[in-house]
């Protein structure tokens, strides 16, 4: 029998033919040696499943010791340590000889635990592709039942030229901006200081670029994640950069690079509370309507505005905001 419309879920409601955003948390914190993978493990125990872990294999990783480093992830990642499964890992890039070893290892070994595989370095739309089929044959090859969501590296004018079409590589999940590349990749054009605030958010080149990731994975369901914060000392800085890149340009994720910067860019990522709070009694309101036109607090609300609150729900549940016990109730359980 079908589910009443009065009972539909705003995911099977709002986006029938439609890629709705992955609910994935707001920052995501990279740690490169095993030492600290587990630090930044125990940290997501206690903090919770509000940030992902990227385990690095690009700059984490000695050369010559790929392959025991690899493992080494996927022994962590395995464990019982790895509680909330929320970890992923950034692989070489398509130029180096161990890439296709490094998924071998990773979505051989632990692909049923792996939240995603990041792409870093890609060139051209082409190079991407190749790696991310191959991520999929492997899994495949592995039966793990599942395919890893991947995220690509946007940090060479080729890969910037190519943002759309990276976009809608199938399973990608993010596009992620990487700043210190792209400035180097221009030559010396680009003054070392733009690599920081305030010049990183001021620099035409800059923000075009960061606008173009932004609007390319925007476009097609893609969460766009912002570059680090070099700063180490002041987490109001590192507020203050994750506030600026979300609400003046539109980054629904950011990276992290040491274990202070985590809650600032939670925090600077989190949805307004009043705004959760209204957003709850909108879809509350609009599921009695069978989904249908509505009126609150002297505003008309529809299915275009529905969205935007569900979405907007789901951002609380991952940055930790607490959603009225009803809304909750009816739409997470």
């Amino acid at each position: 029998m079908a589910t009443p419309a009065s009972e539909r879920h705003p995911n099977d409601a709002l986006f029938a033919g439609e890629k709705a955003l992955p609910p994935i948390p707001a920052c995501e914190h990279f740690a490169g040696s095993e030492k600290l993978i587990l630090k930044a493990l125990e940290l997501q125990q206690r903090m919770g499943p509000v940030f992902d872990i990227t385990c690095d294999c690009e700059d984490g990783a000695e050369a010559g010791r790929e392959k025991e480093h690899a493992e080494m992830i996927v022994s962590v990642l395995n464990s019982a340590r790895n509680t909330h499964k929320m970890a992923g890992v950034r692989i070489h890039d398509h130029s180096h000889p161990h890439w296709k070893k490094d998924i071998e290892i990773l979505v051989g070994g632990a692909g049923l635990v792996l939240a995603y595989v990041t792409i870093p370095k890609s060139t051209s739309e082409r190079d991407a592709a190749e790696m991310v089929a191959y991520i999929r044959e492997v899994g495949e090859k592995a039966k793990i039942g599942r395919t890893v969501p991947v995220h690509i590296l946007v940090e060479t004018h080729g890969a910037l030229h190519d943002a759309w079409e990276l976009a809608m590589l199938p399973g990608v999940q993010v596009l992620d901006f990487g700043l210190m590349d792209f400035v180097s990749g221009h030559h010396g054009a680009i003054h070392a200081s733009n690599m920081r605030s305030p010049g990183q958010f001021e620099h035409p080149l800059v923000v075009h670029a960061k606008m173009q990731v932004v609007s390319a994975a925007l476009a097609h369901g893609v969460v766009p994640a912002h570059n680090v914060s070099l700063d180490l000392k002041s987490p109001y800085n590192v507020f203050r950069d994750a506030w600026k890149a979300r609400n003046e340009f539109g980054f629904l994720r950011m990276w992290s690079i040491h274990p202070s910067q985590i809650q600032p860019i939670v925090d600077a990522m989190k949805p307004d509370l009043g705004e959760v709070v209204d957003g709850a009694a909108i879809l509350l309101a609009a599921q009695r309507a069978n989904w249908g036109p509505i009126q609150y607090s002297g505003e008309l609300h529809d299915r275009a505005t529905y969205r935007y609150f569900w979405e907007l729900l789901q951002k609380a549940r991952v940055t930790g905001v607490a959603i009225p016990e009803e809304a909750a109730l009816a739409f997470f359980q």
